[in-house]
């Protein structure tokens, strides 16, 4: 398999009963960038052949839309934590892949997926949003933006709050740069609470349209 070719994924329709609409090719700049701007994202356990969904109906958020809470514009207020965008991207992405989750500390973040991300980063696809306490990174999600979308990959936090402080604050700073939607891929009850709601694939399918420039 050429690991550099560029697979042309079609217009993303119905997935399977868990919203899986492709299996194999590879992790490439251009397979990626492609695979996004039809609604699709990679999402395998390290060690199985590449899987690629489209979930309907679609997670998302719109920037204008978020909610910040009582008690975390007391977060805010208190000064916590200290923010930045792009000053530490492998370790968000490794503070991602090992993270404790609730199903232990299984994760899908490979070694394929940390280069292949690490790589649109290089490029200037994949973003960063940091949170920092006493000069430690403490929180922070990444992702891969194209036109107007942002397509959230994943987040963390070691300090309550962090990655919620750091969700907002990039999310306002998104806001103010013309970025419309945010793609948040399935549910969460932590993004719930920040504003996310569901829409249908034909929408958000529309929306990308909309949004992504296409290739001259």
């Amino acid at each position: 398999m050429d690991e550099e070719a560029i697979y042309d994924f079609p217009q993303s329709r119905a997935g399977d009963e868990h919203d899986l609409v492709a299996i194999g090719g590879n992790l490439s700049f251009g397979t990626l960038i492609n695979a996004y701007t039809k609604g699709i994202f990679p999402w395998f356990n390290p060690g199985e052949i590449i899987q690629w969904f489209s979930p309907d109906p679609r997670f998302v958020l719109f920037p204008r839309k978020i909610k910040i809470s009582h008690s975390m514009r007391n977060v805010f207020n208190k000064h916590l934590f200290n923010f930045t965008v792009d000053e530490a991207f492998n370790e968000v992405v490794r503070g991602c892949r090992f993270a404790k989750r609730d199903q232990g500390n299984k994760t899908w973040i490979s070694d394929k997926i940390e280069k292949a991300y690490n790589d649109l980063f290089q490029r200037g696809f994949a973003h960063s949003a940091e949170a920092w306490q006493n000069n430690e990174l403490v929180g922070g999600l990444y992702g891969v933006l194209i036109g107007k979308v942002f397509f959230g990959e994943s987040m963390f936090s070691k300090k309550s709050n962090a990655s919620k402080f750091a969700f907002i604050k990039f999310v306002k700073g998104l806001e103010r740069n013309g970025i419309e939607l945010i793609d948040c891929q399935v549910y969460t009850k932590h993004l719930d609470s920040l504003g996310a709601e569901f829409i249908s694939k034909n929408e958000f399918n529309s929306l990308l349209k909309k949004l992504i420039p296409l290739e001259k």
